[in-house]
């Protein structure tokens, strides 16, 4: 099954932690929390941990995130975890992993699977979708 949706960015934070030693390299490296909420095919809301090696003057860097999500999908609720990944050298978005985190769902999601992925539109609206098996 597909669902696909939009979301919103609600709150986007950067953390104190860091990396012990402490490593200069030729990006520098953050960890934020993120909040999500989510309106379409699935609605609910999500938090995001996100590690990042980013310059943002140039846009370059690559991102890792674990996302929880709690709502419905498919007219289903419950909640679940999942993975993401992707590099951008400014003006794209490459190298993307988006992945179900295997036995993470709850409620009607139990046993949810499978994989995804995100665009953002020349407009900044924020796209996902997932590719999904349930049971």
């Amino acid at each position: 099954m597909r669902a696909s949706g939009t979301f919103d960015v609600v709150v986007f934070e950067q953390t104190e932690l860091r990396a012990t030693p402490d490593l200069a390299t030729g990006l520098p490296v953050g960890v934020w929390t993120m909040e999500k909420t989510y309106a379409g095919e699935l609605t609910g809301r999500s938090a995001t941990l996100l590690t990042a090696a980013f310059d943002r003057p140039k846009g370059i860097g690559t991102y890792v995130a674990m996302e929880s999500f709690e709502g419905s999908i498919g007219g289903r609720s419950g909640a679940f975890n999942f993975v993401h990944s992707a590099a951008t050298t400014g003006t794209d978005r490459t190298d993307e992993f988006f992945t179900i985190v295997a036995s993470s769902g709850t409620g009607e999601l139990t046993g949810i699977r499978g994989v995804g992925g995100m665009t953002i539109d020349p407009d900044g609206t924020h796209n996902i979708w997932f590719d999904y098996e349930l049971g």
